[in-house]
């Protein structure tokens, strides 16, 4: 009788914005316990470095505007490496559930029957506010947090659901809209928000090189063109972004060496 393997689990873990020290205990375990790791093009090498020599590596790519794998076949390879008796980390920036399209892959794996867990991460949002000194709510200014992506599926800019943004007690948080930021301001100005409403772009949230680029909603299309940015920009729309400090300069993170001694209890 051939001997059957079992079905090995997936992880659905979140890298957070960059930085090692910026990942949960619980992912930095995942990681390092990975024999098979399926990683986004947004993960930075210091947290690729954690996982171990053996362990299996490939890059499904999945950033906007460059060729990546499809996502039927990111779903295709995590089911056969499980089918191997694998434990598989699908390792993605920031946090999984946050247009990571972890529903699309723990439904597809559980109907075939694989274990998945889902390990929460930072998002680009919330590690922006905290690299530059803002809140995303804050009592007398901001009521609520919007979290919104300014692209449809091709790329486009989306047509509908900026009315939900005008009011002036919402923090929006506007992801992968680098390419498409002025389109989108003019769309909320459309929907009501004011031109003069505190604005703040930030480039590569969360690591050592972020850049915070200030405006108000009306120039802040233009001013990004200006900047020029390569890596990814999450947009911060609000009376909040007031309080940002723009010179602030970002701590560095701890090398991977010198993670196991701020979690002692990771190993």
């Amino acid at each position: 009788m051939p001997h059957e393997v079992k079905l090995g689990r997936v992880r659905l873990v979140g890298a957070g914005p960059g930085a090692a020290d910026l990942l949960t205990v619980r992912a930095l375990r995942a990681i390092e316990g990975a024999q098979a790791l399926l990683y986004d093009a947004l993960v930075s090498e210091e947290v690729l470095a954690l996982a171990p020599a053996a362990c299996l590596k490939i890059q499904t790519g999945k950033r906007a505007g460059r060729t990546s794998m499809s996502q039927d076949t990111i779903n295709r390879l995590m089911l056969r490496l499980a089918r191997r008796g694998l434990e598989v980390v699908r390792l993605k920036g920031g946090d999984p559930s946050v247009f990571g399209r972890v529903g699309e892959e723990a439904a597809y794996l559980h109907g075939h029957g694989v274990e998945t867990e889902v390990v929460p991460g930072v998002t680009a949002a919330s590690a922006a506010a905290a690299q530059f000194g803002f809140p995303l709510t804050h009592r007398g200014a901001a009521r609520r947090l919007l979290i919104a992506t300014a692209t449809t599926e091709d790329s486009g800019l989306t047509e509908g659901g900026w009315a939900a943004a005008a009011d002036p007690q919402t923090t929006l948080a506007l992801y992968m809209g680098r390419d498409r930021l002025a389109a989108a301001a003019q769309s909320l100005i459309g929907q009501g928000r004011s031109p003069a409403t505190p604005a703040l772009a930030v480039e590569n949230a969360g690591r050592p090189d972020a850049r915070a680029i200030p405006g108000v909603l009306g120039d802040l299309g233009s001013a990004l063109a200006d900047a020029q940015p390569r890596g990814p920009v999450v947009l911060i729309v609000g009376e909040v972004t007031a309080q940002a400090s723009v010179a602030s300069r970002p701590a560095t993170s701890a090398q991977p060496q010198q993670l196991a001694e701020l979690i002692p209890l990771a190993h």
